[in-house]
């Protein structure tokens, strides 16, 4: 099941990516892309607990694609994504923790304190609520 839903969120994400002027098509020549569709699939996901969701709607935020650029939000969604990667599968969580220092060493302490504030407060949603 886990598998299945990462395919899911790699094709969402490939549709969403950009991608070299080369290979644009009609989506990606204004660099707009389905950025509404890709967070109306992530958003529940990553509210429940997925990890890889957490981390790409931390993406979506950092770039402000198909929301608000906010690297409070990005920095939150970082650290939930850290945390939801078992030991197992250190290199994934290597990456977000990656990403979420180069996120936060352009914020000031109370951005960051604030984004750690809410991912302690965080909690998944059950599916459907």
């Amino acid at each position: 099941m886990k598998k299945l839903v990462r395919a899911g969120l790699m094709a969402v994400l490939l549709c969403v990516a950009p991608t070299t002027p080369a290979l644009a098509g009609p989506l990606e020549d204004d660099a707009s892309g389905d950025y509404a569709t890709a967070l109306r699939l992530l958003k529940p996901l990553a509210e429940q607990g997925l990890a890889d969701a957490q981390f790409n709607l931390g993406v979506m935020y950092a770039t402000g694609r198909g929301v608000p650029q906010d690297d409070v939000r990005a920095h939150m969604w970082y650290n939930l994504a850290a945390a939801g990667f078992p030991a197992a599968e250190a290199e994934p969580r290597n990456v977000v923790v990656a990403v979420r220092d180069a996120v936060a060493a352009k914020m000031t302490p109370a951005q960051i304190a604030e984004a750690q504030r809410l991912a302690r407060e965080w909690k998944p949603k059950k599916d459907g609520q």
